[in-house]
């Protein structure tokens, strides 16, 4: 662990606090002033550094500045007598952790490196994840001149400006998150780190833990404080994607957050204050799932300020074939093969189908006809699409039974026979992907999780 550095001129104070630091497990470096508290922080690295404010020479404003140009992460904690309170207030907006008055309480100085250290940490880890959604994504570049794609825009230019929740609305593989990124690079908080969840990717009985993190000891084998998504975007954003998928109980936590501003780790019992902006995505009937007692009411009125719909690919006209050159150029960089093109033919199969998976369906079937392409032209074959149509296709035969039960009111007929229809979908849809769920849900623009359910449901587990 780096040393934190103790700045105090009185040398009986300086030794008192060391020997407290030293006992609660800190290494400790130390300067009787503010010069040399100066070179030592241009010289190394440290974990705080906790200084007084008035000193002989250089202030502990001094130290704060130079600290800061130093790392803008390490955070500073000042030493005030009482009189220097209002200093020591205003050097706080200067970028100063924290201050603690004089005489100094021991117990509570530890109290305040703890806090300082453990933000410190969250700062790093917030910079590496920021770097990697640097490398990985870059600016969202949105491709399409589609009217629909237009309007999206911009409201998404519109939202961005607040800090208000957003919820994007979208079939599975229209491009939820890289529309959340894009509202996260226009806000304030551009500068912060943008994090995300899956909620359907995750077991029920971890989400709570990836959401809020927990406590050293919080249950068996929690040897150690996990941070949550939550810690993780603090002043940034985080977007929770999928959130139909929560359980109810965490819902109900994501609400007090969204309400107040601040949270409970698994396993603690005082409440971290949060500033972050939450944007959300599903392509679940979200209101349906509020008359079935599956989502909480006071939770979708709150996330649902500002709707946002994405449009699937099917009805963005040629923004196919402008989404699919920009694949093509991004995958034919990326396995070294300069100068493919897309035959007429090619063109005419894209634009032609339907594209039920949407983007992601067309970025994999791009990547594909990249990677095994021999020629410089693309020819339709070589996208290995369906020749059909998902529009011309007739539904499969057996999806009623012979003896189908018509009697009743409208609602309960049409219950009964969309029964019988998801049954015979499902069952034909798995078969096509040779029973493969990940394949079988995204065709069906659904997650594994909820595919899952159906089968059982269904009775078509294997």
């Amino acid at each position: 662990m780096e040393p934190l550095l103790l700045v105090e001129d009185k040398s009986e104070l300086r030794a008192m606090m060391r020997k407290a630091l030293e006992r609660a497990g800190y290494a400790v470096d130390e300067a009787a002033d503010g010069a040399a508290a100066i070179q030592k922080v241009r010289a190394r690295r440290y974990l705080l550094v906790i200084t007084d404010l008035k000193m002989p020479g250089a202030s502990g404003l001094d130290v704060l500045r130079e600290t800061k140009q130093a790392d803008a992460t390490i955070p500073v904690l000042l030493l005030t007598a009482y009189g220097s309170v209002e200093e020591a207030v205003a050097a706080m907006k200067d970028g100063a952790f924290d201050f603690l008055q004089k005489p100094v309480d021991l117990d509570h100085l530890k109290l305040l490196v703890k806090r300082a250290a453990e933000q410190q940490e969250l700062q790093r880890e917030n910079l590496l994840l920021r770097a990697e959604y640097a490398v990985r994504y870059g600016f969202p570049r949105i491709v399409g001149e589609h009217q629909s794609i237009r309007e999206v825009s911009q409201q998404i230019q519109k939202i961005a400006a607040t800090d208000t929740t957003c919820l994007l609305l979208g079939e599975s593989g229209t491009g939820k998150e890289l529309f959340a990124l894009a509202i996260h690079h226009l806000s304030p908080r551009r500068q912060q780190p943008f994090v995300a969840l899956n909620c359907a990717a995750i077991p029920e009985g971890l989400v709570e833990n990836e959401l809020f993190g927990h406590e050293k000891g919080a249950y068996t084998g929690a040897a150690t404080r996990k941070v949550g998504k939550m810690d993780l975007a603090h002043r940034g954003s985080l977007f929770l994607d999928e959130i139909g998928e929560l359980p109810l109980a965490i819902q109900a936590k994501l609400l007090r957050v969204l309400e107040e501003k601040r949270f409970e780790r698994v396993g603690g019992t005082q409440s971290i204050d949060v500033d972050l902006r939450i944007i959300v995505a599903t392509n679940r009937d979200l209101q349906k799932q509020v008359q079935e007692r599956l989502f909480r009411d006071d939770l979708y009125f709150r996330i649902s300020t500002v709707p946002i719909t994405i449009p699937p690919l099917r009805e963005r006209g040629n923004d196919v074939l402008l989404l699919a050159n920009h694949f093509l150029e991004k995958f034919s960089r990326e396995f070294t093969k300069p100068g493919l093109e897309l035959s007429e033919d090619a063109r005419e199969r894209l634009l032609h189908y339907r594209w039920p998976g949407n983007v992601r369906e067309l970025q994999n079937t791009m990547e594909r006809a990249v990677i095994l392409a021999d020629g410089v032209s693309i020819r339709a074959d070589a996208l290995q699409m369906p020749t059909t149509k998902p529009d011309d296709a007739r539904l499969p035969a057996g999806m009623l039974p012979e003896k189908f039960d018509w009697d009743g009111t409208l609602e309960q007929v049409t219950s009964r026979a969309a029964a019988h229809v998801e049954k015979a979908l499902l069952e034909n849809t798995m078969r096509e992907c040779k029973w493969n769920k990940t394949r079988a849900a995204e065709k069906l623009g659904i997650t594994p999780k909820t595919l899952l359910a159906k089968l059982r449901t269904a009775g078509l587990e294997e």
